[in-house]
């Protein structure tokens, strides 16, 4: 699992959004504590090139810029429609559970 310090800081945010608390029994050290043991399972990535802009949401340029800089094999996700671009760079683009499929 790859992750630049923007996408990081985009599922921090996006984690400690007060909506996503008011619906959950997660409390701001429970996502805290899942952060920061994220960080320590992922490879980080620098980011020496930005492939701005490929996508149309920013969000999704920042997994592909971090895909692309970090190597990667494939990009998993539900939103793959969006990622159509990601093939120029020889990135897949498979669901989780496909994903789960193949490491069975």
């Amino acid at each position: 699992m790859l992750a630049s310090v923007p996408l990081f800081l985009e599922y921090e945010a996006v984690l400690t959004r007060p909506a996503h608390g008011a619906t959950s029994a997660r409390d701001r050290s429970v996502v805290a504590g899942f952060l920061n043991y994220l960080a320590g399972l992922v490879e980080p990535v620098r980011l020496h090139y930005l492939w701005r802009p490929q996508l149309g949401d920013i969000a999704d340029e920042m997994v592909l810029e971090t895909a692309i800089n970090g190597r990667a094999d494939c990009i998993v996700t539900f939103n793959g429609r969006h990622f159509g671009p990601a093939d120029r760079f020889n990135i897949e683009i498979v669901t989780p559970g496909a994903l789960l499929r193949r490491i069975e």
